[in-house]
């Protein structure tokens, strides 16, 4: 029994239409059909839907008098063949993805837990409300806003003291009556206190709920301010990823200079940082032959830091650049595993120092890998 009158719609009189209409009619008659069933079974979707649009194409090449709405189609088995055939061709010379090993997801999620958790710490990334510089002598401290360190949460008074700078040395002195602690003790005499720069630094005191601390930046002092409910991180959405990817996990070879070079660094707030390169690495990315400088804090260490751009820079990553770890191997490689870049402290804070990535680390290629911009 033909089914195909109850079923037909009338579509008008364009190619296109009369396309779709045969191809209604073709899948209905069962023997037909088989073939497409088959298709749809076992072949992936995005597949079936190349098929269909192959054969909605195929139908709509031929001419309209033999698409009339009463006349057999003769053809519906070399249709339906058809779009098994290419189903088939597509699904032999498709590329499949290997399955990722399950120990490697593992390892990213937890990088990608712990990265997030260090930025939402009450001490992390996301609570720094100051970055002032010091200059030599007096510099007040509190939250009246003609301070030169301001101090900008509830309860702090218009003065709390002052911090001193004599050839790079900052003595902490209280106001009378100001709640200042060190190591949760209070103090009320001056104190030295050790920038980040020095051994045993540096040296944290608390006004209220806020915590701060000296810096040091080549020649230049700054206090660095931490609120830990501040906005950035009370708001805080979550960090965002490109998916993992392994064939973004990639072995590069140092070439080594004779003797670690020592680099200036501009950073973001237009200071300079010095730090030692080691030689150039070499690795290949989406079929392109890059080079790197990745940087060491001293000499004979062997933590290589690179910061870089690329072509996602500005676009679906932050527009500085990107941050990266690797460990240099003995035989002087190291594995660059993009999957864990991450975006630097500036991309959450106008109150942090970032490194800015050298001419030489702009790379070529989008590395759609590791931290991006949130979407």
């Amino acid at each position: 029994m033909d089914l195909r009158p109850a079923l037909v719609v009338h579509f008008g009189p364009t190619p296109i239409k009369n396309g779709i209409h045969r191809v209604v009619n073709s899948l209905w008659r069962p023997t037909s059909s088989l073939p497409v069933l088959i298709l749809c079974a076992f072949a992936p979707l995005r597949l079936c839907i190349f098929c269909f649009l192959f054969f909605l194409l195929f139908c709509t090449s031929f001419p309209i008098n033999r698409l009339a709405y009463n006349e057999p189609m003769r053809t519906t088995h070399q249709f339906s063949f058809v779009i098994l055939f290419f189903a088939l061709l597509l699904s032999a010379c498709g590329v499949q993805q290997a399955p990722v090993d399950p120990a490697y997801l593992d390892e990213i999620e937890t990088w990608r837990h712990e990265r997030e958790g260090r930025l939402r710490a009450p001490d992390g990334w996301l609570t720094l409300v100051g970055l002032d510089w010091l200059e030599e002598g007096d510099n007040h401290m509190g939250s009246a806003s003609d301070t030169e360190v301001a101090l900008p949460a509830p309860g702090v008074p218009d003065e709390v003291g002052l911090l001193h700078v004599e050839e790079g040395v900052v003595t902490l002195v209280p106001a009378d009556g100001a709640e200042i602690l060190i190591d949760d003790a209070h103090i009320t005499t001056a104190q030295v206190l050790r920038s980040d720069a020095e051994e045993g630094g540096p040296d944290h005191f608390e006004v209220g709920r806020l915590t701060a601390y000296v810096i040091a930046r080549g020649e230049r002092l700054a206090v660095r301010v931490k609120d830990p409910e501040a906005s950035t991180r009370v708001d805080f959405k979550g960090l965002d990823f490109f998916p993992i990817d392994p064939a973004f996990r990639i072995e590069a070879r140092l070439e080594l200079y004779d003797e670690p070079i020592e680099v200036t660094i501009p950073t973001a707030v237009g200071t300079d940082d010095t730090m030692f390169c080691p030689g150039v690495l070499h690795f290949e990315a989406k079929g392109q032959e890059i080079s790197l400088r990745p940087w060491l804090s001293q000499p004979q260490s062997r933590d290589l830091f690179i910061v870089f751009r690329d072509a996602t820079s500005g676009e679906t990553t932050y527009g500085a650049g990107r941050f990266l770890y690797a460990e240099l191997a003995e035989n002087n490689t190291a594995v660059l595993d993009f999957n864990k870049t991450y975006t630097p402290p500036c991309g959450f804070t106008p109150y942090a120092t970032c490194p800015l990535a050298p001419p030489e680390n702009v790379l070529p290629v989008a590395i759609t890998a590791g931290e991006r911009l949130d979407h």
